[in-house]
């Protein structure tokens, strides 16, 4: 079972890491994005009074969808891509007194000031929106270049060898067949492998 667990954590720490090398980078800044970052904090904090429920939308906004946070508010509008200091959003959650703050003091609901930074930096820049993951295809990313040509086998290891390359480092030499097939039985099964 812990050589279970400790395979499901080295599989998570790969794709954390995989996910990091596709970030950009914007004015020295790690770009923001609305999935990862910004539709959970409108989702717990924005969407009762600005959500999908249009019994209970307050001021005809709606920020679950893009065309919702962009519209004209008759004049006004939510979110302008690249102005957060021309965006009503921003305004009301960044601003301190009581009265039209977002969220409303009787909601019992704050944001904290790493959340309304997060805010501003993704208005700064461009406010881009992304659908809902489950209805994005998913998008193979291009293979990045590695100086050891002769290393990889497949496609992974060439993202492994760019980062380790990045790092400065080589990759370990590749272990013997056995202790492969004993490092491969002990995480299916948790038990060394027969002599067979």
């Amino acid at each position: 079972m812990k050589n279970r667990m400790h395979l499901l954590k080295t599989w998570r720490w790969t794709l954390l890491v995989a996910a990091s090398w596709t970030t950009s980078l914007v004015a020295g800044e790690p770009a923001v994005q609305f999935n990862r970052d910004i539709r959970p904090i409108l989702s717990e904090n924005c969407f009762t009074c600005h959500g999908p429920d249009a019994s209970k939308r307050k001021a005809k906004l709606r920020l679950d969808q893009k065309a919702g946070a962009l519209a004209d508010l008759g004049g006004r509008f939510a979110i302008v891509p690249g102005k957060p200091d021309e965006s009503t959003v921003y305004k009301r959650i960044s601003q301190t007194a009581a009265k039209g703050l977002m969220p409303p003091a009787q909601t019992g609901k704050k944001l904290t000031p790493a959340q309304i930074a997060k805010v501003r930096l993704w208005i700064e820049q461009g406010a881009q929106w992304q659908d809902h993951w489950a209805f994005v295809a998913p998008v193979t990313p291009p293979i990045p270049e590695v100086k050891n040509k002769a290393w990889p086998r497949n496609v992974v290891d060439h993202f492994i060898l760019a980062r380790l390359e990045q790092e400065g480092l080589q990759p370990s030499p590749e272990a013997s067949r056995e202790t492969l097939v004993r490092r491969l039985t002990l995480d299916l099964t948790g038990l060394p492998p027969t002599p067979a």
